[in-house]
């Protein structure tokens, strides 16, 4: 069997089609607006900004960009890195996905770690070998001929759920984690521009986002349908925060 057809029981869940066709329209019609037809790069850009400011934030890190000099806090720091990285890495995310996590390990963690030679490294443990091996062989699945066989929200809610139960390499796991689901909804066509912010979300409650992650690491159904719902729902708040973003450009 396909690994990514082991997934399909999740489409079953309580509410969660209707979830994913919610987030999906919220994505498209911020594609349609006006100032992301032609000048979606730029804020793409500024998508891309918000979304590791918003991240390095849930971990702890600083939300602030000095106007001049160096960013001095590690969290901020590497999640911008990955941020100016996440184009380049696409493909391999979705040719090598574990190629790819090492690489936003290092990008990441660069900050945080005296011994460099443990960057890009996850911990020695089998349980973590063997699921990771699992998650990349479903994302390497979703590139190739069975695309959208899993819906873009759910699969990347799945990425992103499996990497913060599992922290593989114990220091800057939560923003690979964000990083690796955003790569996701990027990869799968969901959001090719790269315009959602739904990192936002996740900061401005972390306590939802928190329980909706534990409830997913548990693993029991209700948990798990229940991660799914909260990803879609931060994909519409960050179809929002995308909306706020276009505005502001089409208004300067």
């Amino acid at each position: 069997m396909n690994a990514q057809e082991s997934l399909l029981p999740l489409l079953e869940l309580d509410g969660v089609a209707e979830a994913v066709t919610s987030a999906r329209a919220a994505i498209d019609e911020v594609h349609r607006h006006p100032a992301n037809r032609r000048g979606w790069p730029t804020t793409a850009a500024e998508a891309s900004v918000r979304a590791a400011r918003a991240s390095a934030a849930v971990a702890g890190g600083a939300t602030e960009i000095p106007e001049t000099g160096e960013v001095s806090d590690p969290l901020l720091a590497g999640a911008l890195r990955i941020a100016e990285g996440m184009g380049p890495l696409l493909p391999t995310w979705q040719r090598a996905p574990l190629q790819a996590l090492a690489r936003l390990h290092v990008l990441a963690a660069a900050d945080l770690v005296e011994d460099k030679e443990s960057l890009g490294r996850p911990r020695a443990d089998r349980e973590v070998s063997e699921r990771l091996d699992l998650l990349a062989r479903i994302v390497a699945d979703s590139s190739g001929k069975s695309q959208g066989v899993i819906p873009g929200p759910v699969l990347a809610a799945v990425v992103h759920g499996e990497l913060l139960a599992l922290s593989p390499f114990g220091l800057a796991d939560g923003v690979i984690a964000r990083a690796a689901a955003r790569l996701t909804v990027i990869g799968s066509g969901l959001d090719p521009k790269g315009l959602v912010v739904p990192e936002v979300a996740y900061f401005r409650r972390q306590g939802d986002y928190s329980a909706a992650a534990d409830g997913f690491a548990n693993g029991d159904p209700e948990g798990v349908g229940e991660w799914l719902h909260y990803c879609c729902r931060a994909l519409e708040a960050g179809a929002r925060e995308a909306k706020s973003i276009a505005d502001a450009v089409q208004d300067a």
